[in-house]
């Protein structure tokens, strides 16, 4: 039998053509990825909470006298090289934890999640672009919040790259798991107030900016123990004195893997 004018695409016998084969997997979540990418860094809010507060804070405090920075293991240091570890904590703070969490409250709202969730870009699929996306976007502030503290005399160790890049990833870890214990149970509005006031507490308060060991005792064992304050001490041991802070790294392990084991259990994928 001819098969001469049956419509393009169609089999022998007229039947229509099979159904393209999607994408490979780690195509899949590259495009997902640089999607939420652009996204996190189109939206204004975001923006703001993300590089815009904390090069005011790293600025603002650069050029006052107060509080007084250089404590503790880096009372010597310059007050540039002790501020700009925090700023770039605060910095991973923002994208990790409040940039995340509000976004996965409110996809949960929409829908989002669920219907992601049935595409062949999958559950695990879509959390590993997640990730690729926070890691992007922290590349960008990263370079931003450096490229102006180093305008304003910061001159950090460069022994302490390595290790600052294994307290990054550890804070991520540990933050983005936090994120997705709140945006995953939460409605969509609790969400939004939640992590905004959890970001202003712990850029206040956490031992980010002002490191723990300049609050008095016992608040300082305390915040100590917060990730907040372990990621900006981690930081700044890395780049002030160019070695590991144990301590610190483990308490950011101890947040991450709990919060994880927890994410597990509270991340909802619909309201």
């Amino acid at each position: 039998m001819s098969t001469l004018g049956a419509p393009s695409g169609a089999g022998p016998a007229g039947a229509p053509a099979p159904a393209p084969l999607p994408a490979p997997a780690p195509a899949r979540i590259l495009a997902q990825a640089r999607f939420e990418a652009v996204g996190l860094l189109r939206h204004g809010e975001q923006l703001l909470v993300s590089i815009v507060l904390p090069l005011m804070a790293l600025v603002g405090l650069a050029l006052v006298p107060y509080p007084d920075l250089a404590v503790g293991p880096w009372a010597a240091a310059a007050r540039i090289d002790v501020l700009a570890p925090g700023v770039l904590a605060l910095a991973v703070m923002s994208t990790a934890f409040t940039g995340q969490a509000i976004l996965l409250g409110f996809e949960r709202r929409w829908g989002v999640l669920r219907l992601l969730g049935t595409t062949p870009l999958g559950r695990g699929g879509l959390l590993a672009a997640k990730a690729l996306s926070v890691v992007a976007v922290l590349v960008v502030q990263l370079l931003v919040v450096g490229a102006v503290a180093a305008v304003l005399g910061w001159r950090p160790d460069p022994v302490g790259v390595l290790p600052a890049l294994v307290a990054v990833v550890l804070g991520v870890g540990a933050f983005a798991s936090l994120a997705a214990c709140l945006g995953g149970s939460l409605r969509a509005e609790a969400v939004l107030a939640l992590a905004n006031l959890v970001w202003v507490l712990l850029a206040a308060g956490g031992g980010v900016l002002l490191p723990a060991h300049a609050l008095p005792e016992p608040v300082s064992t305390v915040v100590s123990l917060l990730p907040s304050a372990a990621l900006g001490d981690a930081l700044r041991t890395a780049l002030v004195n160019g070695a590991f802070a144990w301590g610190p790294l483990l308490v950011l392990l101890v947040w991450a893997a709990v919060a994880g084991l927890l994410a597990r259990r509270l991340l909802r994928w619909s309201d």
